[in-house]
C-alpha cells in the first residue's frame, strides 16, 4: 500500500469582502475539473499524512466527503 502524499492542485475560489474563502472547483493535475458541492467545515490543523499546517476544508465532491488544504497561498489534497 502506498503512502499518501501531498499533491498541489488548482482551485477556483470565491473571496468575500469579510475575508471568507470558499473553494468552488478543483482542477486535478491531468486537467480534470471537479465541482465542490459544499464545504461543511474549515479548521486550522496539521496534515498528518501529507505534512504541513494550514486550513483544512471538509468538502463534498461527487457525493463523497474529502479534504482540501490551504497552505498559505497554495492548495493541496492528500493523494493515496
Amino acid at each position: 500500500m502506498s503512502k499518501p502524499c501531498k499533491t498541489y492542485v488548482d482551485v477556483l475560489a470565491k473571496f468575500d469582502a469579510d475575508g471568507t474563502v470558499t473553494p468552488l472547483r478543483i482542477r486535478w493535475e491531468d486537467g480534470r475539473v471537479y465541482g465542490i458541492a459544499r464545504v461543511t467545515d474549515v479548521s486550522r490543523v496539521a496534515s498528518i499524512r501529507g505534512g504541513g499546517l494550514g486550513l483544512r476544508y471538509t468538502i463534498w465532491v461527487g457525493g463523497k466527503q474529502t479534504y482540501l488544504w490551504r497552505d498559505d497561498d497554495r492548495w493541496f489534497v492528500e493523494r493515496k
